[in-house]
């Protein structure tokens, strides 16, 4: 079965400063390692859609989203908060990268492809039902889980999340909803300092400690994670993918590589082989170590499409 590529150019178009670290080059150095590696030509590129009122609206606040669009400045930049701006472009691009996610759902539960990748900014993950915050606008995975449970009529749907930051807005929206079960990592006391204790039962966000490298996350995740994932029995399983546990990213302090985001991709790609099947559709959320981020999302996807 196919891998899908899904973005999209306006999600370059959506930038916040030449000093801000989520800028519109993540996308090109992606794209150019998944290039070079000769992996692209193994991908189905496919442009997404803008995600619609009614789907963003599963996860999100009717005045929120008004607030955006109210908000969207006509030139320059409007500040959500000190490290969160929109420009004219953003409100589009955030539609679009969740819209990336709705339509990966859409393709890999309609049996086109097994699995999916979608390169889109701004992320998701932080934001929260009525607020944007920690870079995001829109929650690009609660998003596409709240399809694939509303839209397609899913029973079980697990998320991975394992971004240096823990996916705060993501267990905001999804805590307590027994149909989700949330296994995440994240490096404890760094931003934005929630997910100890958790909200929910169906949350397993695991707090990892300043300076933990692959071996520790792996523990982690074949303890904790892998019993539960197996227990749970997810139809579809869906990633929060950032980057930025590399060791190499300043904006943490972790000691991934490559090998431990492929090594992370097996495991959870064995599970949706186990109960879902091999359904995985994974969406870009942090990691601002350009070359790092590169190199990171080509082990991920050769993993993700069996190359």
């Amino acid at each position: 079965m196919e891998t899908l590529y899904l973005t999209h150019a306006v999600c370059r178009l959506h930038e916040m400063g030449a000093w801000h670290p989520e800028c519109p080059e993540r996308l090109d150095a992606i794209s150019d390692q998944l290039l070079a590696s000769g992996v692209m030509p193994w991908l189905v590129e496919r442009d997404a859609a803008p995600a619609t009122d009614a789907q963003i609206l599963r996860v999100h606040d009717p005045a929120y989203l008004s607030r955006l669009a109210s908000e969207s400045p006509a030139e320059g930049y409007q500040p959500i908060d000190p490290d969160t701006l929109m420009n004219r472009h953003t409100l589009d691009a955030a539609r679009l990268a969740a819209g990336a996610g709705v339509a990966a759902v859409d393709a890999v539960l309609g049996g086109e492809a097994n699995t999916a990748f979608c390169a889109v900014r701004p992320p998701g993950h932080h934001a929260l039902p009525d607020r944007a915050m920690g870079f995001c606008f829109l929650n690009n995975v609660a998003i596409a889980a709240r399809h694939a449970l509303e839209a397609h009529g899913l029973s079980r749907v697990a998320v991975i999340d394992f971004d240096v930051h823990h996916g705060n807005g993501t267990e905001a929206m999804l805590a307590n909803d027994p149909r989700v079960l949330m296994c995440g990592i994240f490096q404890r006391g760094l931003f934005p300092d929630t997910g100890a204790p958790p909200a929910g039962e169906n949350m397993l966000n695991v707090p990892v400690p300043a300076y933990a490298g692959g071996p520790q996350v792996r523990d982690i995740v074949t303890r904790d994670w892998l019993p539960r994932l197996d227990a749970f029995r997810p139809e579809l399983v869906l990633v929060s993918a950032g980057f930025d546990a590399h060791r190499e990213d300043e904006m943490g302090q972790l000691g991934l590589v490559e090998a431990d985001y492929a090594w992370i991709t097996e495991q959870v790609l064995a599970v949706a082989e186990r109960h879902a099947r091999g359904r995985v559709v994974s969406l870009l959320e942090g990691g601002y170590s350009l070359s790092a981020l590169g190199r990171s999302v080509v082990a991920h996807v050769r993993v993700l499409a069996k190359l």
